[in-house]
């Protein structure tokens, strides 16, 4: 690999399947033995690794793809995908011999948010093993996403997990971390998120996960208080008060939340942070010590399956590209926009002009917002 690349995006990778069903209604699905007439099948690559993988790829950036499959069916569809985009994103995709690849079933009736089904597989057993540090040193950054659902790299305390990116920042490059929602009645479930975060933040320079996924794993008191509806409850004080949380467990340079509809909030540490960004284009002057928050661009929905990972996708390529902390956030919800024009989670985004084109021409934002903003 040469120094060129500019992203590295490893974790978690599946093989997306989802129904056409937005006629179905989600309360006739609990109905047994009840045969539901369906549209086509849409077949996709899922997972971080595949949505803000591809999501970088559309937007121009030089992106690597670091993960492990199995070696069945569903193993060559995943590979098969991937080389249709770009032949060269498989070329740190192992197949571990023996193993079932990971997959998802999306239901998505009514256009709802959406139900998973899913398969671990090969995640199962990903741990800091599986990386190759000597080609991650050759990139600039190392994204990698869905630590719940990597449940080697959360057992005694999340050890891997903060190896893994211990090792990271020891041969150089720029960290990045997003997390998912695990099964809350599964295993995972009851991992002490507060202390893996403690252990692993410490080695990440950006932190952006959803306002869902933060609140189950340092608040969960609020999460069960405020369940599926999280966004009608939080204000602005909340946001800086969670922010602060983060800021003052890890080392990071740039925390925040996705907000779905309600958009993103982004929030700078303080300016020494920054200097771990300086392979960047970064001005300090235009992060540090500041907060922002940014609507959701108004569209029309067809599926929100990758919506948060491609919003990261945004983001990460207006830091690569060195823009200001309020044209990142903007950026970071355009891609998102983009993403939930398509019922899969990567075909309906666009090439960086293209998406500036849209942004140009005035995109109309949504009205929610959270209170105090």
């Amino acid at each position: 690999m040469e120094r060129s690349t500019d992203i590295i995006v490893s974790g978690h990778l599946c093989l997306d399947l989802i129904p056409m069903m937005d006629h179905i209604r989600l309360s006739e699905l609990p109905a047994p033995g009840h045969l539901f007439e369906v549209g086509p099948m849409s077949f996709s690559t899922g997972g971080a690794v595949s949505n803000t993988g591809l999501a970088l790829h559309k937007l121009g950036v030089n992106v690597a793809l670091m993960s492990n499959v199995g070696d069945d069916l569903i193993s060559r569809l995943i590979l098969a995908f991937l080389e249709s985009r770009d032949p060269s994103l498989t070329q740190y995709i192992r197949a571990k011999s023996g193993q079932a690849s990971s997959y998802t079933l999306v239901l998505s009736p009514e256009r709802v948010d959406r139900i998973f089904l899913h398969c671990t597989g090969t995640n199962a057993a990903f741990t800091s093993h599986d990386l190759d540090y000597k080609v991650i040193a050759q990139a600039k950054m190392l994204h990698l996403g869905y630590p719940p659902l990597l449940p080697a790299l959360t057992l005694d305390g999340g050890q891997e997990l903060s190896r893994l990116f211990e090792r990271a920042k020891t041969v150089g490059v720029i960290t990045s971390l997003d997390t998912s929602l695990p099964d809350t009645a599964g295993s995972v479930s009851q991992v002490d998120w507060r202390n893996v975060l403690a252990r692993t933040l410490p080695f990440v320079n950006i932190f952006v996960p959803s306002l869902e996924e933060i609140l189950f794993m340092l608040r969960p008191e609020d999460y069960v208080r405020w369940y599926k509806e999280p966004l009608a409850h939080v204000t602005a004080a909340y946001l800086d008060n969670l922010a602060d949380e983060l800021l003052q467990m890890s080392r990071a340079a740039v925390v925040g939340f996705k907000l779905g509809e309600f958009g993103i909030y982004l929030c700078g540490a303080q300016k020494d942070r920054f200097t771990s960004l300086r392979r960047l284009p970064i001005d300090p002057a235009a992060w540090a010590e500041r907060r922002v928050w940014h609507p959701a661009f108004k569209v029309k929905v067809a599926g929100t399956t990758g919506a948060g990972d491609s919003a990261y996708a945004g983001l990460l390529t207006a830091i690569l590209k060195g823009l200001s902390l309020e044209d990142a956030a903007r950026w970071a919800c355009a891609v998102g926009a983009c993403n939930v024009e398509a019922v899969d989670a990567t075909s309906g985004i666009q090439n960086w002009e293209a998406t500036q084109r849209r942004l140009d021409l005035g995109w109309e934002v949504m009205g929610f917002r959270p209170q105090g903003f």
